[in-house]
Parts: structure tokens; sequence; C-alpha cells
């Protein structure tokens, strides 16, 4: 009897812990089922151009979605024919090869051949105008442009900068086209988000993110010195095709217009100010010579220490003046600087009254300059402190 009952027992608490772990189990796969694990979103703060991340509901998308619904529609592909001429071969012109061959081969062997080429841009204006690289569509006779909705419409240049890689393009018998928000390059910082949009190899509608790794680098110290840009550098993605597509911001807003990449890295792209492009697009778009100031001066930024260790080797071709400046390396024949009078191995130490000790200053200087209107440069030239009026002129392709 008593082994009866204490199997009964032992049965029902069994029965019990059977029950128990049932019930846990299903209210697991409950749990699991009803509640998927929310994304991480991000949203503004206010006045500070940084982001908090906070939970949301999988069904609102992130950040990069809701930028690129109000903007990618209007970022476009572009692609360009020119056609490039070319003669014989110089071997041609060789005694050797025209003693062996005689003159079999007519003097003139002109050849044409299209060049192809292809890259990206963003509508500005509900009637077709966007912006992109100059070098983009440099030398294009056939411009065409395709949207997001695979509509192809002819296009004409309206106007390009080379020195600050800037174009205007128009696009042929289009109106009511989406448009892209034009943000504040000026309000950027390091660690903002960045979206890098166009069409890489091609492919159109790509869309990769990073963020923004540096402000105001200069073009010197990137490898392009003929530019006169201080850059956005980012480690969004940007490949071949990528140029002239806008990078933006969190909010969908152009911050800048996707240039150029590092060649030997990885993570390295750099972006034209989108602040830069809104001086300048409407004298793009008017077909007018974008003003570039120029004295024509190569330079080196000098110390006295390094001043000092110059004059003090032997092979030295000139002795330097042994104070902080800008060191002009070599004069340009037949520019400003030449005509002023402003000689190899002088110090540039002020231009009207401001100090300068780099070549980054006097370059920004010359470029807020007029064209015309006199810079007084006080330079160092052995003993003697001079002060030299030059006169900037327009910069040509040189």
């Amino acid at each position: 009897m008593r082994f009866s009952t204490a199997m009964q027992r032992f049965a029902t608490h069994l029965l019990a812990l059977i029950l128990g772990v049932v019930l846990t189990f299903g209210t697991l796969r409950v749990s699991s089922s009803q509640a998927d694990p929310a994304p991480i979103a991000v949203s503004p703060v206010e006045n500070s151009g940084t982001l908090v991340a906070q939970l949301t509901p999988s069904s609102q998308g992130s950040f990069v979605t809701k930028a690129i619904a109000q903007t990618g529609a209007a970022v476009v592909r572009i692609d360009t024919a020119r056609t490039v001429e070319t003669r014989r071969p110089p071997m041609f012109e060789d005694p050797f090869f025209r003693e062996f061959f005689g003159d079999r081969f007519p003097e003139q062997m002109p050849q044409e051949r299209r060049v192809s080429g292809q890259g990206s841009g963003f509508i500005i204006d509900t009637n077709g105008i966007v912006l992109t690289n100059a070098h983009v569509v440099s030398g294009a006779d056939e411009v065409n442009v395709t949207l997001q909705d695979g509509r192809e419409f002819e296009a004409t240049v309206l106007g390009s900068d080379p020195v600050t890689d800037l174009a205007v393009v128009k696009i042929k018998g289009a109106s009511n086209l989406p448009v892209t928000p034009l943000g504040d390059s000026d309000r950027m910082q390091v660690g903002d988000w960045a979206i890098a949009v166009g069409s890489p190899g091609g492919l159109n509608n790509t869309v990769t993110l990073g963020i923004i790794s540096t402000l105001d680098r200069p073009s010197s110290q990137i490898g392009i010195p003929d530019k006169r840009l201080n850059f956005l550098q980012t480690d969004a993605a940007i490949n071949p095709g990528n140029s002239g597509g806008p990078l933006l911001n969190a909010a969908g807003e152009a911050i800048g217009i996707n240039t150029a990449i590092r060649a030997n890295a990885t993570g390295i792209g750099f972006a034209i100010p989108i602040n830069k492009a809104k001086e300048l697009k409407d004298i793009l778009a008017a077909g007018k010579e974008v003003p570039h100031p120029y004295v024509g001066i190569e330079m080196r930024d000098i110390t006295p220490e390094l001043a000092k260790r110059s004059n003090e080797n032997p092979n030295s071709t000139f002795i330097i003046p042994e104070v902080e400046g800008v060191l002009i390396w070599r004069i340009l024949p037949d520019t400003p600087a030449a005509k002023a009078g402003l000689r190899r191995a002088d110090i540039i130490v002020e231009i009207d009254g401001k100090p300068v000790k780099s070549g980054l200053e006097i370059q920004n200087i010359v470029e807020e300059s007029r064209i015309g209107q006199s810079l007084t440069f006080k330079v160092r030239r052995g003993n003697d402190s001079l002060n030299i009026a030059v006169k900037p002129a327009q910069l040509q392709n040189r």
C-alpha cells in the first residue's frame, strides 16, 4: 500500500514536471516568433550634426533607406562618347624605316575612333539641370543621361570647369523631374554618416555607406595639384563610374560630389564639397568662365631651421633667408609673378599685411582675390625686405 501511494505521488510530480517543461518551451517559442530583433536606426540630434542610435520597428527601415527614398530617383547615369583622331606612328618618319620600306605608306594616315566613358550625376532642377564632374564630360561630343526609372535622354554640357572639376549638364526634352536636395557641407563633422550613390561599373543605383573621414583635405595632398579644392574625405566605397554622383548626409541631402579615389589604398575617397558647387553652378549653367586668379609660382614651405640646413649644404645653389615663410622655388615664365619681378629664392612672409606660413595659405589668398587687382607681396631677398605688387591673372590650361 505504501509502495502504491509512493508511486502515485512520484507519477503526480513527474507529470507536473513534464507539463512545466512543455509550457516553458511553448512560451519561448511564442516570444521568439512574435518579437523579431529591432534594428538600430539613427536620427539627427538638434544643432549637433551627430547621430544617436535609437531602436525602431524594422518596418520603418534605416536612415539610409529613407535617404535613398528621398534622393535616389534624382541620381542619373551619364554615358559619353567622343571622336579621337590618331595619326600614323612616329616610326614612319624614321629615315631607316622609310629607306627599308620605301614610300609605300602615305604621308598622312589619319584614323578616327570612338571613345566612350561613363559616370554619374544628380538632378538639381525639375527641368533637367544636372551636376557632375568636369572629367566625366570632358571632350564629349555626345552625352546621354539615364534616369533611375530607365528613361534615356540626350543631354548637352552647359559649362565645365577643369580647375574645380565641376560641370553642369542639361537634359533635353525633360520636365517635372525629381531633384536632389542640397545640404550644407560646412556643417559636416568628422564621423558623420556619408552615403555614396552612383553607377560604378555601369551598375546603376548602387549605394554604399561610410563616414566623413576628414574635412578640408587639400588637393595637393592627394596627388592632384592642378585642382584648387579642399575635399571631403570618406570611406564610403567609391569606384570608377561613381564620379559625379552625390555624397549624401543622413538626411538624404547632397553634401558632396564623388570625384576621386586613392588608387593604392582602400576606403579613401574624395568628394567636392557641395557648397563649392553652389557657388559655381549658376556660372557654369550660363556657360561662363569661372574666374581663377593665379600668379605663377611654385612654392615650398620654409622655416629658419630648414633654411639654415640648406645654406650649410655645400651643394646648395642659392642662399635662403633664414626666416619663416614660403620659399619661391620656381617662377613660371610669362606670368604675373615674372612680370612683377618676383624671383626664385625669395621668401614670401606677408600678403597685403597678412603673415603667411604655407603655400596653401597663399593659394587661398590668391584664389579669393580679384583678377587684375594688385596684391602686395612682402618678401625677403637676401638681407633686403621688399614690397612687390602682383596683379593676378586668369588661370589658363597651362
